[in-house]
């Protein structure tokens, strides 16, 4: 059975008395354990993909199975029970408590998971924060600690409920070069460990080179599905000029 699969997806949005398309019926299946980034223009249907295999919104039309579940039928609160115990996100601003330190952030999620006492999440929060190598940050509030670091708090906390997949949303887009580079480099070795799916979405085509399966998005549809990088910096530019406005020269 596949961790997830889409089936004629569509999302419709109603703006100003008008309906935008986000989504134009998009069938894929991703397996446990693979690495894949979601790549497009803006307004490509990107985050809208993200935020429907995330559970945080549910598909106007189509089948979605997590683990065999569906998702597109379930209620709210169906929906952020699967996500607590499935999914963990990491964003692009981190997302901390300010005042509250690295540990009591990482603990955060497990307060909303049943039969969790209070030895067991300090335990389980530790043992995240060790992962991504904050054990002597531990006690720091965000404000004392450095964007990467602040980073790797948010990759714990998103850990600290041993997820099935670890969605990113331009994880490193608050981080210079170099900081970002070592979380992605963390990433990878929690998706090289056999240990979590990973889904990316992410504009820096340095960072999508790291997926071992690329998906181009293009006016609410995936127009290139495949683990070329070169196929699919391919598409992005056609993506890209289709998006880019007409110029004449006389």
């Amino acid at each position: 059975m596949s961790l997830i699969k889409l089936q004629d997806i569509r999302k419709i949005y109603t703006l100003d008395e008008m309906k935008v398309e986000a989504l134009r019926g998009i069938s894929i299946t991703i397996e446990q354990g693979e690495y894949v980034a979601l790549m497009g223009p803006s307004g490509s249907g990107k985050t809208t993909l993200m935020n429907t295999l995330g559970c945080l919104d549910r598909p106007t039309d189509g089948s979605y199975l997590l683990n065999g579940q569906e998702v597109a039928t379930m209620s709210r609160d169906a929906r952020a029970r699967l996500r607590n115990r499935n999914i963990g996100f990491v964003f692009q601003s981190f997302n901390l408590l300010a005042r509250t330190s690295a540990l009591e952030n990482v603990e955060l999620p497990l307060l909303y998971a049943s039969g969790v006492s209070g030895r067991q999440r300090h335990k389980r929060a530790t043992a995240m924060l060790d992962l991504v190598g904050l054990a002597d940050r531990m006690g720091h509030h965000p404000g004392q600690l450095s964007g990467g670091q602040q980073q790797r708090v948010a990759i714990a906390r998103a850990l600290v409920n041993d997820p099935d997949i670890l969605m990113a949303d331009e994880p490193t887009g608050n981080l210079d070069s170099r900081t970002g580079k070592e979380v992605i480099a963390l990433l990878n070795d929690l998706n090289a460990a056999g240990r979590i799916t990973v889904i990316l979405v992410t504009h820096d085509q340095d960072i999508a080179r790291n997926a071992k399966r690329i998906l181009v998005l293009r006016d609410g549809l995936i127009v290139e599905d495949t683990s070329d990088f070169a196929i699919a910096t391919k598409a992005l530019h056609t993506a890209d000029d289709l998006e880019a406005p007409s110029s004449c020269n006389d």
